[in-house]
């Protein structure tokens, strides 16, 4: 039995791997800037709580963005999270705005105990998204005429791609008080941006084409600590700590323009030019509480320092980005028997800043407020509980002088909680 559910696993993940490479989970202009737009990498509990996750220990999911939290997997438990989301977007300027919708499977994980004291999980999670399709019809005077005479022109801007991400973690508790972890990522993909600038046929003038593409890929590292104690038997705190050292990226840039006189293409062993591309150093601090094993609070703030990453080579060519995040979640009795009692109600709320830059600029803060449930789901068979989470989101981004976005996002995700490291009796 234990072999067939690993050989399903192995199989489900190439699966979605092959899936998710396919996907576009925005359709916003502003991911036409830097790598996209960054994933945080949070499961759908996380969501509702505001994004909080840095001191998020928890043995009934899965917390990916410290790997020190993989040790409070219990001892006999196989846990196997795959979330979904829905996005609706709303963009508007000061003279109109318009609406998209996305909807798509996000990531995979799975975690299991490898001994008393140490913690495993995998899986497959996105590190950045790209999906944009947009136009602008404009005129163009011409040089060298008697009379100021003029040529329609369309530009199209269309973006697909992103960066995706395989990543194992190992976890050890120490000294009963802390637990120590790491992640290792591998990241890759391809980012790209068309565009078009196309006249009518009876102009005269021939339209071009031009194809930018930025591919890449390498290992990176994340490591993770958390302390956690209980006082007074009610109270229960830990805090968290994560670091994420700087990294080049192979891969490199390529350009292809067509429907000019000469077509010309940047190459370098094969078609890539090697710029220089880094992903940048990450750092994080997290709190959460717990009294009685009712209500939980938490609270987290992290830093990418991008403006110290080479970005087609240069420095200070995108800025940092902040975050901060507060999530309260309460459950009315966790030792109750009515199904009632196990529900857990989560809220939250997050500011951060973008990491690029628009004409030089970089947009105001991002904001957004976030609700949500979870519901056990027991099975008697097993005698296991997993946990289906739904969140939702509303959530702000630029201003209406640059494009303004609202969102409203919708996420679920189910945590199959399973016992397979027990004997039977016979």
């Amino acid at each position: 039995m234990y072999k067939n559910k690993l050989l399903l696993l192995v199989l489900s993940f190439i699966i979605f791997a092959q899936f998710i490479n396919g996907q576009n989970n925005t359709n916003s202009p502003y991911t036409r800037f830097g790598y996209g737009d960054i994933s945080d990498t949070n499961n759908g509990e996380q969501r509702a709580l505001g994004g909080v996750a840095i001191g998020s220990r928890s043995n009934s999911s899965i917390n990916t963005v410290n790997p020190a939290s993989y040790s409070s997997v219990d001892s006999m438990t196989f846990m196997f999270d795959i979330g979904s989301s829905a996005l609706i977007s709303h963009f508007s300027d000061q003279s109109k705005g318009i609406n998209t919708f996305n909807a798509n499977l996000e990531y995979i994980t799975m975690q299991f105990p490898l001994s008393k004291h140490l913690g495993f999980s995998a899986g497959l999670l996105p590190y950045s998204f790209s999906g944009y399709n947009f136009y602008t019809n404009d005129t163009a005077y011409l040089k060298n005429t008697s009379k100021r005479d003029t040529v329609p022109y369309t530009k199209t801007f269309v973006g697909t791609g992103g960066f995706s991400q395989v990543y194992m973690g190992l976890s050890a508790n120490l000294f009963n008080h802390l637990s120590l972890g790491v992640n290792a990522y591998y990241i890759y993909g391809t980012i790209n941006n068309y565009r078009d600038l196309t006249f009518s046929s009876t102009s005269g003038y021939t339209s071009t084409t031009q194809v930018n593409t930025i591919k890449a890929n390498n290992f990176r590292f994340r490591f993770g600590l958390q302390y956690y104690n209980t006082f007074a038997e009610k109270h229960d705190l830990t805090v968290g700590l994560i670091y994420e050292p700087k990294i080049k990226l192979n891969g490199g840039f390529s350009q292809i323009t067509s429907g000019v006189l000469n077509d010309t293409i940047d190459s370098s062993h094969p078609n890539y030019v090697a710029y220089g591309f880094e992903l940048p150093t990450m750092y994080g601090i997290g709190l959460n509480y717990t009294y009685d094993k009712k209500l939980s609070l938490g609270l987290d703030y992290s830093m990418q320092e991008w403006k110290k990453a080479e970005y087609f080579g240069k420095l200070d060519s995108l800025s940092n980005r902040s975050k901060l995040a507060f999530g309260i979640e309460y459950q009315p009795n966790s030792r109750g028997r009515k199904f009632t009692d196990h529900i857990r109600y989560r809220a939250g709320l997050n500011m951060s800043d973008s990491y690029y830059k628009v004409e030089g600029v970089t947009p105001p803060k991002n904001y957004g407020i976030t609700c949500g449930f979870g519901l056990p789901l027991y099975n008697k068979t097993t005698n296991s509980i997993s946990m289906l989470n739904a969140s939702f989101e509303y959530g702000k981004i630029g201003s209406a002088s640059m494009l303004r976005e609202d969102y409203y996002k919708i996420s679920l995700n189910i945590v199959f909680n399973e016992h397979w490291f027990f004997k039977r009796k016979l």
